[in-house]
């Protein structure tokens, strides 16, 4: 009797077999967004651990073009929300509209209703309008008028924050930061890549004649062997004392929740992933620590701080 062939039954093989994929999807993305290359592999991680993403930079170094990049990529539904003062609830989820010929309200959905929502300048909305993305990036569905409505899948928000000193801006609550799985930031080009820029085609048009590199249904499927990806239980006691480090700092308000923990192990196995590997090792997890933890340990808004204090934590909590 012939025994299955194990490259056919093995889910970890059916993973290994996606990563040569993702390595062209890095590639293609970094001919667009040139000399990011960390950003874009935090992006693709948080995007495979099904994270959310806030980008927070000054104006004009490529916040947008990364949102539209990723969406391109993968092939997914993208829609823009520009958040501004005046913006309300109704503007991102959608409202019920009366019919009078039919006598009933029908739901017109909302912006967010797309695979990649891009809530661009997220932090110029008051925290009313903020909210309304809660429960969506939460629980992948909106209620309106008692009635649950579900969103596309995969859904994935990339939020784009200007500094907290820059006039018009409201700090998003813990509650809403503790959403994001990751915080990253681009900064300028270096000198080469900043040439090249200049004396290169425009982002856009590039952009426009990109193709998908995998669909919505590659993703997903993606999503779901991840939890293939070998975790050791001394790899688990490590991401434990991070953890409790980030409680017991006395400096990161009441430190990382059992989601960023969860978050953390997911991205974690993603970066595993992107490098070929299916198990983790504690340099992933040395990896996306800071991105995870910084705007979650931030004291007032001030996330270079955050940053630093994620950055000391890792420095000190040995690894088993």
């Amino acid at each position: 009797m012939d025994t299955p062939d194990a490259t056919e039954t093995d889910p970890r093989s059916t993973v290994a077999q996606q990563q040569p994929l993702l390595q062209r999807l890095l590639a293609e993305a970094a001919t667009i967004l040139l000399g990011k290359d960390t950003a874009i592999r935090q992006s693709v991680a948080c995007l495979l651990a099904g994270g959310h993403l806030l980008i927070e930079d000054i104006p004009g170094v490529g916040k947008t073009t990364l949102a539209h990049l990723l969406a391109r990529l993968f092939g997914l539904d993208y829609q823009r929300i520009q958040f501004t003062s005046d913006l309300l609830p109704a503007d991102i989820i959608g409202a019920s509209i009366y019919d009078r010929e039919e006598g009933r309200f029908h739901f017109n959905h909302g912006p967010v209703f797309a695979n990649l929502v891009l809530a661009d300048e997220i932090n110029r909305a008051t925290p009313k309008a903020q909210s309304a993305l809660l429960e969506a990036m939460e629980e992948h569905q909106v209620t309106v008028d008692g009635e649950i409505h579900p969103l596309p899948q995969p859904f994935f928000v990339i939020a784009t924050q200007n500094p907290a000193q820059q006039i018009g801006t409201f700090p998003l609550p813990e509650s809403q930061l503790d959403r994001f799985l990751m915080r990253i930031g681009l900064g300028y080009p270096d000198p080469v890549a900043e040439r090249q820029l200049l004396a290169g085609e425009d982002r856009r048009e590039l952009l426009d004649r990109l193709l998908p590199v995998m669909g919505p249904e590659q993703l997903l499927a993606i999503r779901q062997q991840l939890r293939v990806i070998h975790v050791a239980p001394a790899l688990l006691d490590y991401v434990q004392a991070l953890l409790a480090a980030s409680r017991e700092s006395g400096h990161g308000g009441q430190g990382l929740s059992p989601r960023a923990g969860l978050g953390l192990v997911r991205a974690a196995r993603a970066w595993a992933l992107l490098d070929g590997r299916l198990s983790v090792i504690p340099e992933d997890v040395q990896a996306v620590w800071p991105v995870v933890a910084a705007h979650r340990l931030a004291i007032s808004s001030q996330l270079d701080t955050g940053l630093a204090l994620a950055e000391r934590l890792l420095a000190e909590v040995a690894i088993p």
